[in-house]
């Protein structure tokens, strides 16, 4: 706040000028006491000025005894998840509550680097959300698969020092850490020197390996999958996000570890969410809503949606709705279903009926479009010659990011090379290496997708975000892939020789300049599609799940450009067991 902030905050609080707004009638969640407070909330100059007192207003609202909850803070997301850019980003998730977010962009620095960092600030700057970044600690995410840049400790000096940026980015690669890498230290370093946050990413870190991770200052994690597991990081000094993305959701197991003695160090996020996943059910509100659903007391989630964060990342000007905060809040006819009937950010109002009132202007993505260098690819890449009957297999878990280390029995043709069996969900998954023209193919096979006939293929592949395509057959696959290429990136599915449809993203081959709207339809509709014509599986995302499937940082058997890798054991296998 500065000296000018300061007197006229003052003059609106002894009532000496007429605040610039008053909403009258409300029934106020007080973070700070766990109450409701019932009074006029008085709003100058885009802060809180307070709750009742002599003082008058030139724009009066009547909340007509709704209530008036903290703007909801989203702990961890990526925006290059939506497929959106910051801006449309923005104009979707502001009328749901939701005024401020921390995002991680190591999607769209995995392939592009520095360059796409300052593309996202530039871009936040445009929004009416609040985005702060947190630099990413892991591109890439692991040594084992290439990706479009290297960023080091060199890399993170550049930007760690800027005000939107609040600290390291999930430190994904916890063996690195555990194991004192002298490279990974270098990074945590950065964040040490400018006294900033770090995030972490630790599924199935426990005791002491847990301990040093936590230890060397690791302040969060979204990755827990049981309560136990929250438990034992809370216990430890550590905040623990419950999430619900599109694929990864959490917050009903999670929930179950929650209690008044430890809800201040847990906080919601979102992570990975597509559009029409928003459209459908709401942005951070409806994680919140299914925790309160699950027997969770209300201020206590509005509590972990607000204050919480807000204190995790140091955010001190906001998370309640006190004198001097920023006016972020919403109003909401109930606490028990809670949909943000008119949005305020800043002391304006932002949003109303589930719509944005004003559209963010968008910011050009110059330099960061296309980038798809494949070179020599060819259906014969695509071949998988095995030397037994016997093989590991990918065993996708439904709505789960994770895997299980398969093994199937599988039929070859006289020349060695794997036959797909109709009675058999088991396909054929290949990662094509995008990046630096390397040329690389590998391929492996995968059970759960349910597809029975054709291919899907995407650039969005975490967290090195090579192409990755499924199918029954290398003449479908080939086709998605090149048809892929020519698209500059995004989505497409084949079926016989014949694109059933496709998903553009031009930026990088993660987002799209179109209207959060315009991808909410391409996707609702290309999911119509997949369940379908292609016959996918209704128990899984037929596109984000595929995302996950090369991401060599989440247990137990994933995809890279150069291998099948186990996570567990952190080493490439043979696809062979015999």
């Amino acid at each position: 706040m500065t000296k000018e902030k300061a007197i006229r905050l003052l003059d609106a609080a002894t009532g000496r000028k007429a605040c610039d707004l008053v909403i009258r009638n409300a029934k106020v969640v007080n973070v700070y006491t766990h109450e409701i407070q019932e009074g006029d909330l008085f709003v100058d100059n885009g802060l809180i000025v307070g709750i009742g007192g002599n003082r008058k207003a030139k724009k009066e609202i009547d909340a007509k005894g709704a209530y008036l909850v903290p703007g909801f803070i989203d702990g961890h997301c990526h925006i290059e998840s939506s497929h959106l850019t910051p801006t449309a980003f923005s104009d979707i998730v502001v009328p749901y509550g939701t005024t401020s977010v921390i995002a991680d962009p190591h999607e769209i620095c995995n392939v592009c680097g520095n360059d796409a960092m300052a593309y996202m600030l530039k871009s936040a700057k445009n929004a009416t959300l609040s985005i702060y970044y947190m630099y990413p600690s892991c591109v890439p995410a692991t040594p084992f698969e290439h990706a479009g840049c290297i960023l080091g400790a060199k890399e993170a000096e550049e930007f760690i020092d800027d005000d939107s940026v609040l600290g390291l980015g999930e430190m994904m690669n916890y063996p690195g850490v555990v194991n004192a890498d002298e490279m990974v230290l270098d990074k945590l370093a950065v964040a040490y020197e400018k006294k900033k946050n770090i995030d972490g990413h630790a599924p199935n870190v426990s005791s002491s390996d847990l301990d040093g991770y936590i230890g060397v200052g690791i302040t969060t994690d979204h990755e827990c999958a049981t309560a136990e597991e929250l438990k034992e990081r809370i216990a430890r000094g550590m905040y623990v996000m419950l999430r619900q993305g599109t694929a990864c959701k959490n917050v009903l197991d999670l929930v179950k570890g929650i209690d008044d003695k430890n809800y201040r160090w847990a906080l919601f996020c979102t992570d990975d969410r597509q559009p029409e996943t928003i459209v459908k059910h709401g942005h951070l509100n409806h994680g919140v809503n299914l925790a309160i659903d699950a027997g969770l007391d209300p201020v206590t989630a509005i509590c972990m949606a607000t204050i919480n964060a807000a204190e995790c990342y140091g955010l001190k000007d906001r998370g309640a709705i006190a004198p001097g905060k920023r006016a972020d809040f919403f109003l909401t006819e109930k606490l028990t279903d809670i949909s943000a009937k008119q949005v305020f950010i800043d002391g304006m109002l932002v949003a109303e009926n589930g719509s944005i009132l004003k559209p963010s202007v968008p910011v050009k993505a110059e330099g960061i479009e296309g980038r798809m260098n494949v070179k020599d690819f060819s259906a014969e890449k695509l071949k998988l010659k095995l030397n037994s009957n016997h093989v590991r297999i990918i065993d996708i878990i439904p709505g789960q990011v994770v895997t299980k280390a398969g093994e199937a029995y599988v039929k070859r043709d006289e020349n060695g090379y794997w036959v797909h069996e109709s009675s058999k969900d088991i396909l054929k998954l290949a990662v094509v290496e995008r990046h630096n023209g390397l040329g690389n193919v590998a391929v492996a096979l995968i059970r759960g997708y349910g597809m029975k006939h054709g291919a899907v293929a995407t650039s969005i592949a975490h967290d090195s975000h090579n192409i990755i395509v499924i199918g029954d057959n290398d003449e479908d696959m080939a086709s998605a892939v090149r048809n892929l290429i020519s698209l500059g990136g995004g989505i497409t599915m084949v079926k016989d020789g014949k694109v059933l449809d496709n998903h553009r993203l031009e930026v990088g081959g993660l987002m799209t300049g179109d209207s959060a709207l315009e991808v909410s339809k391409t996707l609702e509709r290309m999911h119509e599609t997949a369940y379908k014509e292609l016959g996918v599986s209704k128990d899984v995302d037929p596109f984000m799940t595929l995302c996950f499937m090369a991401l060599p940082v989440i247990p137990e058997y994933k995809l890279t450009d150069i291998g099948l890798f186990d996570v567990v054991k952190f080493d490439f296998v043979d696809i062979n067991l015999d």
